[in-house]
């Protein structure tokens, strides 16, 4: 009746001192297909393929924009730059592995694969908290303490607070994930997911690392309340400045720089309330996929696009690229002669 397709479980015995009985430790995982039919199967990769295509080519232009363009380096970019690199890790984290399982009927991912899944969007994660955190500081400065932009701001306590926040990141994540993999799983090896998420490998492991894990995420999800909030006052005090501007054009130019990481916050946001608070059980294949899409492959392939749509020197600099990388140089030879041609006549 279910399209969810079961592979055996592969399993070992495995016997302590302490103990002379034999118990099964589980040494890979089964993760979920969403159908069993085989066409359901290559549309959903070629679908995660192109989105996942999509993604990359749209944070690597950015990227390469901030990087190659003089005008784009400032803090906020340097920033945005850090924030384009997380977007590329963590979506490269769990959707390859779901096309080339799909791809080869094979769902299975060892323990130490899904270790490792679980360390690094743990880590790209919580590094993009808080480098959410460093951006909205970084815009209170320039908007409501402007004269002083350039004393506070200084590249070097941009690297200190970006190298800050990779740091953060990988110490949490490496308190979780060692917690969580620190004693053997022993009961179901079928994980409820395209890739090896949180909650739902919790649910499989024994309670004892539970609880602690548990009392893990209460912890993170405290701090992410804490930096939630800091940022609702910092967008707060921007706001209220930009509201002040007496000039239209200055209210607009700084809406631009705001806007579009007030929305990636929302969207981050709202993708960690759906880990959290989403439903582990009762749940159909499709939704369990819709769930997960919401933030492992919606934030990265909605990040780009904000931001060239909402910030005008991003476009420039993206336009730019673009003709430098299609149109041939000899094209714009001749395209500059035949504009100097009409100027002089």
């Amino acid at each position: 009746e279910s399209d969810i397709f079961y592979s055996c479980c592969f399993k070992m015995n495995y016997s302590t001192q302490a103990d002379m009985g034999n118990f099964s430790i589980i040494m890979e995982f089964f993760l979920m297909e969403y159908s069993s039919i085989r066409e359901l199967q290559v549309l959903h990769a070629v679908l995660f393929l192109l989105i996942y295509i999509a993604a990359l080519m749209g944070n690597f232009l950015t990227i390469t924009a901030i990087v190659t363009d003089p005008h784009l380096h400032s803090p906020m970019y340097f920033f945005l730059s850090n924030l384009s690199l997380l977007d590329i890790g963590c979506i490269s984290v769990t959707v390859p592995k779901f096309i080339v399982n799909s791809l080869t009927h094979n769902q299975t991912i060892s323990l130490l694969g899904c270790a490792l899944q679980i360390f690094f969007f743990d880590f790209l994660a919580a590094t993009e908290v808080a480098l959410l955190v460093a951006m909205s500081y970084d815009r209170f400065v320039a908007i409501c303490q402007p004269l002083h932009y350039g004393v506070i701001m200084t590249p070097a306590r941009c690297i200190w607070v970006a190298t800050s926040s990779w740091l953060t990141g990988c110490v949490y994540s490496a308190l979780h994930t060692g917690n969580m993999f620190r004693l053997p799983f022993s009961g179901s090896n079928v994980i409820h997911q395209f890739f090896c998420d949180i909650p739902h490998v919790l649910k499989v492991s024994c309670s004892e690392v539970r609880y602690t894990a548990y009392v893990l995420l209460a912890t993170s999800s405290t701090i992410v309340l804490f930096c939630f909030g800091f940022l609702i006052i910092s967008y707060t005090y921007i706001f209220s400045t930009v509201f002040k501007m007496p000039s239209v054009e200055g209210r607009y130019k700084a809406l631009s720089t705001c806007s579009p990481q007030l929305i990636i916050f929302f969207l981050f946001v709202l993708a960690a309330l759906v880990t959290v608070l989403g439903p582990l059980s009762d749940t159909s294949p499709i939704q369990n996929l819709l769930i997960s899409m919401t933030y492992t492959i919606l934030p990265p392939f909605m990040n780009p696009i904000i931001y060239s749509l909402r910030n005008t020197k991003i476009k420039t600099a993206l336009c730019r690229i673009i003709k430098i990388v299609f149109v041939p140089r000899r094209k714009c030879h001749v395209l500059r002669i035949l504009k100097c041609k009409i100027i002089h006549d």
